[in-house]
């Protein structure tokens, strides 16, 4: 047989063992917030372990997570060599952290229950199941090269648990402790498309301080959700100015800016004394984040600067920088959209997306990297994020095949 139909054998055989790996990886919580993710972690390990892999833990210190605004981060590194082992490093990366849960479910958010060829959970399409398909591929490649296969060089799988966070916990630990160094990364995504560029992002909270009265007696205080108001309106009024920023990224249209949380006040007969609000402002590839966060806080000062008693602190909760392709990225979308035409029968485009992941951190440290894994062609159609959340299990078998054969190919002697 060729390598190809000896990693399409070695997964097909072994699809049912991949998705109860899969579920028994939904089943354990790790919704962030809170952040409590080392529990997950060592159920990662402990099934990686009984598949005979050497897992290296790499917990972050308790501070610094504290300090973070989670409660627990363990992160892993599985390191398998292929052949002499001087070929390149291909690390894979997943996350294993999710939103919590919210209401509207139909299914177990933690059970991995299956209906209809799917599997719901939180966390089952992002991005858990690329922690089942990644892994699933290593072990095509080691039945490979007992097969005969001629690869050299390593895989690497990295399991990382504060993408929700921003990722500066998760490979961003990683490489700031330097246990890592691959050449290329494919991170976690969906089969239908390879991601090679996505937006930034930018999270301020703004606190807005006035002085709380008596209802009855407005004018004796400074209403500060009044001022917040204003804030809203600046915001929310600069939305026009925004679309008129394109992007020349395929995938990726215009910056965008909303308001995502609102708190204040004391009670329903008191002027309110503060008001919180946390915003989200994503960036284009093409924008400069320095200049974008100054333009930012200039619009919210300025909605509020000639207000008597109003003081506003503007605090920067999250800077992601948006993932631009590097020039090596190319050996890695080509291996991927060979196999994938070959194995969904249709061609998988190479684009860019509007959200942010930590797969970012790896090109900011020059490494090409890509996105691609388990799931739909959009976000929406896996409800990722939203109630039920769930993926299709032929896309689960599909992609790792997919990643198999494009990881062997890229280390083939």
């Amino acid at each position: 047989m060729t390598i190809e139909q000896t990693i399409a054998t070695y997964v097909d055989q072994h699809h049912a063992e991949q998705i109860e790996f899969l579920r028994e990886i939904v089943r354990v919580p790790s919704d962030t917030p809170p952040g409590n993710n080392a529990p997950a972690a060592e159920k990662a390990t402990e099934l990686l372990t009984k598949k005979g892999f050497r897992v290296e833990r790499f917990p972050v210190p308790a501070d610094r997570v504290r300090e973070y605004g989670m409660q627990s981060i363990t992160n892993l590194i599985v390191r398998q060599k292929f052949g002499a082992g001087t070929g390149p490093t291909i690390a894979l990366n997943a996350h294993g952290d999710v939103v919590p849960p919210g209401d509207g479910w139909t299914f177990d958010p933690y059970g991995g229950e299956i209906n209809d060829g799917r599997m719901y959970a939180r966390g089952v399409a992002v991005s858990k199941s690329d922690i089942a398909s990644f892994t699933y591929a290593i072990e095509a490649l080691k039945a490979a090269e007992k097969a005969g296969a001629k690869l050299n060089g390593t895989v690497e799988l990295h399991v990382t648990y504060d993408e929700e966070f921003g990722g500066l916990l998760g490979p961003g630990y990683l490489l700031e402790q330097k246990v890592t160094k691959p050449d290329y990364v494919i991170g976690a995504s969906f089969s239908y498309a390879i991601v090679t560029a996505h937006n930034g992002c930018l999270q301020f909270e703004i606190t807005v301080h006035g002085t709380a009265t008596h209802g009855s007696m407005p004018e004796t205080g400074h209403d500060a959700l009044q001022a917040a108001n204003a804030i809203l309106n600046a915001i929310y009024g600069h939305l026009p100015e925004l679309k008129k920023i394109n992007s020349n990224v395929s995938g990726i249209t215009h910056p965008t800016m909303i308001v995502g949380q609102i708190m204040g006040g004391t009670n329903t007969n008191v002027v309110p004394g503060k008001v919180v609000l946390r915003m989200d402002r994503r960036l284009i590839p093409e924008e400069n984040p320095a200049e974008v966060e100054a333009q930012v806080r200039a619009l919210i000062e300025s909605a509020v600067k000639d207000r008597p008693g109003i003081r506003i602190e503007i605090k920067r909760l999250l800077l992601a920088n948006a993932l631009k392709p590097l020039p090596g990225n190319a050996k890695l979308v080509a291996a991927l959209q060979k196999h994938g035409e070959r194995v969904f029968g249709e061609p998988i485009a190479a684009v860019g997306v509007p959200l942010y992941t930590d797969a970012r951190l790896y090109g900011e440290a020059g490494i090409p990297v890509v996105l691609y894994g388990a799931g739909p062609r959009t976000v929406p159609e896996s409800n990722a994020k939203r109630a039920d959340e769930n993926l299709l299990l032929e896309d689960l078998r599909k992609a790792t095949e997919v990643i198999a054969c494009a990881v062997a190919e890229l280390l083939a002697r």
